[in-house]
């Protein structure tokens, strides 16, 4: 199973790379396979690359999804 995640862009750097912010967590990605990324976008991040831009009130709703499921994994395994 392959996941991408939303992740927002907070800084564009040289050389087709950027760095993205997922939970609080900052982390430099691959802009090559997408093109007019500016900073404050959302990118699908998979293995270190954007995979294409993401509308962010789609984002915002996958993040919340994401963040529930891992809440319920949380309290299953408290269980």
């Amino acid at each position: 199973m392959c996941l991408a995640i939303p992740a927002r862009v907070t800084e564009i750097l040289d050389g087709d790379r950027a760095v993205i912010e997922i939970g609080g967590v900052h982390k430099e990605i691959s802009l090559a396979l997408v093109d007019d990324v500016a900073v404050g976008d959302y990118v699908i991040v998979h293995v270190g690359y954007a995979l294409g831009r993401l509308d962010p009130g789609e984002a915002r709703k996958t993040l919340e999804l994401l963040s529930a499921m891992s809440s319920g994994a949380n309290d299953v395994a408290a269980s």
